[in-house]
């Protein structure tokens, strides 16, 4: 591969796993330019990371913006179908950005996925990203794709969300048995496994999971534990816990839980075969952050304001 670019572009740099990824980059020393919508949530970035609109609708834009770039890290997604922002436009726009950055001349990318894509799953989150990872490799590029599960961090929504739940409610309710599985990783080691593809060649498929395999309902307890609280943890019918879900997102202003959400935990497809790509365990990072944990609920929606407005989210 050739050195003579030494730019690397980060989308979302200003959200949450691209602000990882860009810190880690400028702590080796690499140049980094950011394609986003949103203005600076906590100025950590400012001055250090120059910022160009992600013009979706521009595709002569994008490609001007991508054009000294080396490596396009890209962690644009929609977590669900919204009035404003749905999985078929993220589809759409990837893919676009996808062609910027080809005719850019962009050396590299790297595309954060999920376990278990299909271009047959009937759910759309789980569809769209296969059928992404298929036009990454049909754009010809040298590639990585991170297939990460639940990721948790200081600025994460699950996990946070989960002890929100404990610490405000009276039980716990999961759907069904609680017995599916899921990997959780650190943020800033998936941000790691980034910046650490960005300089290998070839194509590289990697199960971004973390070092500890929980059942859900295991999960759940072990968070109560680390928080210092005691509740019940029942098991309820998953259309009841998706009502339930509904109603304190009401009162909330956001989307706590979706059917589609729930149907790709119960199916198991936040569980791979795989070894730990991750280093920070769950149970240690909760232990050593239970006094914040929680304390406040984070909002999906409320992380999505902010953005230029007619354009579409990072």
């Amino acid at each position: 591969m050739t050195q003579t670019r030494r730019l690397h572009a980060v989308t979302g740099a200003f959200g949450y796993s691209g602000k990882y990824i860009a810190r880690r980059l400028l702590a080796a020393g690499t140049p980094v330019i950011t394609l986003t919508n949103s203005v600076p949530r906590d100025g950590e970035l400012d001055g250090k990371v120059r910022a160009l609109p992600l013009r979706f609708d521009r595709p002569g834009e994008l490609e001007e913006s991508l054009r000294d770039v080396r490596v396009l890290y890209n962690t644009y997604w929609v977590r669900f179908n919204h009035r404003l922002f749905t999985h078929s436009d993220a589809v759409r726009n990837t893919r676009a950005l996808f062609e910027a950055a080809r005719k850019a001349g962009v050396e590299r990318i790297v595309h954060v996925s999920i376990t278990n894509p299909s271009e047959t799953s009937p759910l759309e989150y789980f569809r769209g990203k296969a059928i992404l990872e298929r036009a990454l490799r049909e754009t010809g590029l040298s590639y990585s794709v991170l297939r990460p599960t639940v990721l948790f961090g200081r600025e994460d929504i699950l996990i946070n969300n989960i002890a929100w739940a404990l610490r405000h409610l009276p039980l716990f309710g999961v759907f069904g048995d609680g017995q599916y599985r899921l990997q959780p990783i650190f943020v800033d080691d998936l941000a790691a496994l980034a910046v650490l593809h960005g300089g290998y060649q070839g194509e590289q498929v990697v199960e971004a999971i973390g070092p500890e395999t929980y059942a859900y309902r295991d999960m759940v307890r072990m968070i109560a534990q680390g928080i210092g609280v005691r509740r019940p943890i029942l098991s309820v019918p998953p259309r009841v816990g998706l009502w339930a879900g509904m109603a304190i997102g009401a009162l909330v202003g956001d989307v706590v839980i979706t059917k589609q959400e729930i149907e790709g935990l119960m199916n198991g497809l936040l569980y791979v075969e795989a070894p730990p790509a991750g280093k920070i365990r769950l149970s240690e990072w909760v232990a050593q952050n239970r006094e914040t944990l929680g304390r406040h609920y984070a909002s999906e929606l409320a992380r999505r304001g902010g953005r230029v407005p007619g354009r579409s989210p990072d």
